[in-house]
């Protein structure tokens, strides 16, 4: 009877990482894209800096397809649940030149304001979501 109580909780736990792994390895990019573009926005006025980025749904498929490796965490009793998480490492480039600056930087504020405005917008549509999804569940363990 234990050992069925304990496969089924086992299951559970993989649903509800499968579920949510597509979220955290999106908010997990999309973190990584805020600090590039910051890094671009605070190095706007450094000669010869060269503007990056990374292309986030490249990065996303690659990540999902189990392109990147996993950090397992320790576990130091039979009883706690196993969990890993992807390792994201987007390849960043450099972007390309927009308009020539005596300097030789290549930072656009304009483009990455714009940049850096849809990516934060797009990470709180992911926590919004998430949180929309533990809502749910929460509700739906609440009324049984």
């Amino acid at each position: 009877m234990f050992e069925e109580i304990l496969s089924g909780v086992e299951e559970m736990n993989v649903q509800l990482d499968n579920a949510l792994r597509f979220h955290q390895t999106a908010l997990n990019l999309r973190a990584q894209r805020q600090e590039v573009l910051a890094a671009n926005i605070a190095n706007a006025d450094t000669p010869n800096y060269k503007a990056r980025d990374f292309e986030f749904g490249k990065a996303l498929g690659t990540a999902m397809q189990g392109g990147v490796p996993a950090v397992s965490l320790a576990t130091t009793s039979p009883l706690h649940i196993s969990a890993s998480a992807p390792v994201t490492n987007p390849q960043v480039k450099y972007r390309s030149e927009e308009q020539a600056s005596v300097d030789g930087n290549t930072v656009n504020m304009d483009t990455e304001r714009a940049a850096f405005a849809e990516n934060a917008l797009q990470y709180e549509a992911s926590l919004t979501f998430i949180n929309g999804m533990f809502s749910t569940m929460q509700k739906a363990i609440s009324s049984q």
